[in-house]
């Protein structure tokens, strides 16, 4: 609160051995201010929500041990290798011993391989037992997830493309830029089963050898 101080003194005579009147001082008290300010910040504590973390919800395939089943799944599998200066490698199933199946190619073509290689792997679609799951689980979707999942208008093809799974591996020199527009790629083309994952020792001397060991 503020205070006025009176000083000594009184009245307004004017004239010679007439004493002039102290201004008066005013002091403001802070003490309330502090305290209002106190008051606030817990409001706000209590009131603000905070962000949380947000997560991805990852779709994986299933291991199993019929060999038909594994070599349909090895079909379906995209390897994406992130390098430096904004270049990627790409083979499809497994690496073959000759690397004939190891090409580069950019961030602007890359997304023409994904979506040829979802082509292929819903061209090559086997209904089985399991796609009634799938269809079931994408036609009520799933909110308990963060981020929820909705369910799927179009949930009679979801199982169309259960066999494709795509696997990022990012190279030492790659950039955040380029994870996050591969990430990016997953999203516009609709892939349901992805993972980042590691390089192997023979990838890593492939790309070395592609781009001229620099």
């Amino acid at each position: 609160m503020a205070s006025i101080d009176e000083g000594g003194g009184g009245g307004h005579k004017k004239g010679p051995g007439v004493k002039k009147a102290k201004k008066l001082s005013t002091r403001v008290d802070m003490t309330p201010m502090v305290d209002l300010g106190f008051l606030l910040i817990t409001f706000f504590i209590f009131t603000t929500t905070m962000s949380s973390p947000t997560t991805m919800q990852l779709f994986m395939p299933k291991d199993s041990k019929d060999e038909d089943q594994n070599k349909a799944k090895e079909s379906g599998a995209l390897t994406i290798l992130l390098g430096k200066n904004n270049v990627v490698y790409v083979y499809r199933g497994q690496l073959l011993p000759d690397a004939s199946n190891f090409h580069t190619t950019t961030f602007k073509g890359i997304r023409d391989t994904i979506i040829q290689m979802k082509k292929d792997v819903i061209a090559a679609h086997v209904h089985d037992a399991g796609c009634t799951k799938i269809q079931e689980e994408a036609r009520v979707g799933n909110p308990n997830v963060k981020p929820p999942i909705l369910p799927d208008p179009n949930w009679k093809n979801a199982c169309l493309d259960k066999d494709l799974v795509i696997v990022i591996k990012p190279d030492e020199e790659a950039t955040y830029k380029n994870t996050i527009d591969i990430l990016d790629e997953m999203a516009i083309s609709a892939i349901k089963r992805y993972a980042m994952v590691d390089l192997f020792p023979v990838e890593k001397e492939l790309i070395k050898k592609t781009s001229g060991g620099n």
